[in-house]
């Protein structure tokens, strides 16, 4: 299956690639050298009301399997 991965090469330079999800290598667009796969960073943050939220969820949840 084939998906949108991110590589790095020695000099530093960070490209996207759609390659096969076993693939680990490809050659540097910008210089030829070879690019190794990297674990790419979130493109999502959790606010700093995650965690208060969570919780009161969870007593509501509770709240409501008590009276059930």
């Amino acid at each position: 299956m084939r998906k949108l991965f991110d590589f790095k090469c020695k000099n530093d330079h960070i490209t996207e690639h759609f390659t096969e999800s076993d693939q680990e290598q490809v050659l540097c667009p910008e210089c030829g050298h070879t690019s190794t796969r990297i674990i790419s960073g979130t493109s999502f943050k959790l606010d700093q009301s995650f965690a208060g939220e969570s919780i009161k969820w969870a007593r509501r949840h509770e709240r409501a399997a008590k009276n059930h």
